[in-house]
């Protein structure tokens, strides 16, 4: 993999914006909880100065957040060790801050996770590996996630994209011949393995991971200390909570989780440094 030290995601700003949208919490309704002044809350949210600990447990405690874990988050005292394994490649998908991937078994199949960025540089990314391109696999329906998806279909006719039902529209008319990536599919990948499919609702209705071979692959459900934003038009904030706490915290702790945004790490430190779950 590639070993680019990526800006971790979120930010103590961040991870205070995601709870109270999804909470439901205005800054009024925080500071009452809280203690802490409307004014504070707002520098916080713009990542502007440092919360005391005293202030980021307050926070926590009333967005029901893990305090401890907030504190470390608002020190900025944790990233991951760098994971390097040689059949999942990463590359950035500019002018998005998201990441693709490259799967590659051991009979040399190949999978692109999240045909996303200028076509032109994902193209050369994939021309260069000269891979045996096997899947697509789409995890939400975001354009950072899917937005060359017609150009890697038009270069690579043979093959097949995968996404759930629920944002395959995203893509067009390419939807129409799409593989249904529903909750438990697995997918035939070399002689004896395959990619398992997980439908972790919450950032979207249809987001979904893909597990292979010790690493899942998590889109915009987890980060390596926080969770993407609840913007599903069924699906909530409490759906994307749930899904990370029963179909990706409970995966072994050695699992590699690659995330869309930030650095990889593992679901162990994952579970360990998410200020969204206390208990883990």
């Amino acid at each position: 993999m590639n070993a680019v030290r990526l800006p971790i995601e979120d930010t103590f700003g961040d991870i205070l914006r995601k709870a109270m949208r999804g909470t439901k919490t205005n800054a009024a309704q925080l500071s009452k909880a809280s203690g802490v002044s409307e004014a504070e809350i707002a520098l916080r949210l713009k990542d502007a100065g440092e919360a005391t600990p005293d202030e980021a447990r307050a926070l926590a405690a009333a967005l029901r957040l893990d305090g401890d874990k907030m504190v470390e988050s608002a020190a900025q005292a944790w990233y991951p060790p760098a994971i390097e394994r040689p059949d999942i490649r990463r590359h950035a998908q500019h002018p998005h801050p998201s990441n693709g991937y490259v799967i590659v078994n051991r009979e040399g199949r190949a999978a692109l996770v999240d045909p996303a960025g200028t076509p032109r540089n994902l193209l050369r990314v994939l021309r260069d590996g000269d891979y045996d391109l096997q899947y697509v696999l789409i995890t939400h329906k975001h354009d950072d996630h899917c937005d060359a998806a017609g150009a890697v279909a038009e270069a690579y006719p043979e093959a097949r994209i995968v996404m759930h039902p629920l944002d395959v529209f995203a893509i067009g008319s390419l939807a129409a011949n799409a593989i249904p990536a529903n909750d438990g599919a697995m997918l035939p990948f070399g002689d004896e393995t395959a990619i398992r499919v997980l439908h972790t609702p919450g950032h979207t209705d249809g987001s979904v991971c893909y597990l292979f071979d010790g690493a899942v692959f998590t889109g915009d459900t987890l980060f390596a200390a926080s969770v993407g934003g609840a913007f599903g038009d069924e699906s909530t904030y409490a759906d994307i909570l749930e899904s990370v706490g029963t179909k990706l915290f409970t995966l072994a702790g050695e699992t590699d989780m690659m995330p869309g945004h930030g650095p990889p790490t593992t679901m162990a430190l994952a579970r360990a440094h998410n200020a969204f779950f206390s208990n883990y």
